[in-house]
């Protein structure tokens, strides 16, 4: 008789997906104010960490496939050097709904880690100039700190200037 896969117990698929990876990272938990009007700006301040070094994860629709753009919540998405760093030519922010089925997360927790279908990802390139960023854990009010690099190694991401400030 075969065994039964084990159930992951605890956690997000984000962090389930880092812990099985063999990834170092931190989770920093804080209370989630539903009227904050920025969950990434919320972040920041509840943690006391630069917004330079907090990154928000956003889905847009780049000629027609969803596509992931990680950056500074501190700024915004630049839609055209996302459709550029992936080859396309016209970039638009995804449907909210399309994102949170294909992600697996609601909408100010959507992680760029345990998605439920990997999606092609672009992290901003100055998540490169510190040492830890700060990404959603798969929930509001739960943020995981991790190196940009084992961020993109494993989400398979490319690194592009695609953020504005």
């Amino acid at each position: 008789m075969a065994k039964k896969p084990k159930k992951q117990s605890g956690g997000t698929p984000a962090t389930v997906a880092l812990t099985q990876a063999g990834t170092a990272f931190t989770v920093h938990a804080y209370d989630h104010d539903p009227a904050a009007p920025s969950y990434g700006e919320e972040a920041a301040e509840a943690l006391g960490v630069s917004p330079g070094r907090v990154f928000k994860t956003l889905v847009a629709e780049v000629d027609g496939e969803l596509t992931v753009a990680v950056v500074p919540v501190a700024g915004s998405l630049d839609l055209k050097a996302l459709a550029a760093a992936v080859g396309g030519k016209r970039a638009t922010m995804a449907d909210p709904a399309a994102a949170e089925r294909t992600t697996g997360y609601v909408r100010g927790g959507i992680s760029p880690l345990g998605q439920r279908k990997r999606l092609r990802t672009v992290l901003d390139a100055s998540a490169l100039s510190h040492p830890t960023i700060c990404v959603s854990a798969g929930r509001r009010g739960l943020e995981v700190e991790l190196s940009a690099e084992d961020l993109a190694g494993l989400t398979g991401a490319v690194f592009a200037e695609i953020g504005r400030t």
